[in-house]
């Protein structure tokens, strides 16, 4: 209708008005027609001083403005009512989630990864060491020098101790034999592979 901004504001003004109306006077589909056609007659066309700021729609205008109304607030008001008044039932959407936790280490499973860490730091600052734990390391700091001198005396012993010469030279000529045989194939596979570079260059240069 190519309202001036004057316009625009007295109309969304009367829209707000039957809004607030309906919402906080509880005002029926007839008392909203009825105060409409009320307030049209002060802001349509006359010559009263009384109305003057209102006299801004001509009856062009104050026929469009009635004739939205009409379509959109009054044959949707049962809507309107229902959306101010009716009590409404929340809605909560929300998941639920079921975690299945690891067994402990005396079952079938082993204990959970801790985030990545390990497990030295792990039993040393997080877990506390259990109880059988704490005992048996009490009870080993308790042990005799004489019950830890024959592990001494093992860890001293000489390894090849009942083996012959023959024997040690015998493990000794295999592990050489093995170790030049390795490194024999592998150096004739890498002769075999430049042969065949070399050939397939030859040829490259015959065809050329």
């Amino acid at each position: 209708m190519d309202f001036s901004i004057i316009q625009y504001s007295k109309f969304m003004t009367l829209l707000a008005m039957l809004l607030q109306n309906l919402k906080t006077l509880h005002m029926s589909l007839e008392d909203s027609i009825k105060w409409l056609g009320e307030v049209m007659a002060e802001i349509g066309p006359t010559h009263s001083q009384k109305s003057e700021d209102w006299n801004i729609f001509d009856v062009k205008q104050a026929n469009a403005i009635i004739d939205y109304l009409k379509i959109s607030l009054f044959q949707h008001y049962k809507l309107y009512e229902f959306m101010f008044f009716s009590a409404r039932e929340e809605i909560v959407i929300g998941t639920e989630q079921v975690i299945e936790v690891v067994k402990s280490a005396c079952g079938p499973f082993p204990n959970p990864l801790e985030e990545g860490m390990s497990s030295d730091i792990y039993s040393t600052f997080i877990e506390p060491p259990t109880t059988l734990d704490t005992e048996m390391k009490g009870l080993d700091q308790e042990q005799s020098p004489e019950e830890s001198q024959p592990e001494t005396d093992t860890s001293n012993m000489d390894p090849l101790v009942g083996f012959t010469i023959e024997d040690v030279k015998s493990v000794l000529d295999q592990v050489t034999d093995d170790i030049l045989i390795s490194i024999q194939t592998e150096i004739n596979e890498k002769l075999q592979i430049q042969e065949e570079a070399f050939n397939a260059r030859i040829e490259k240069l015959k065809k050329a």
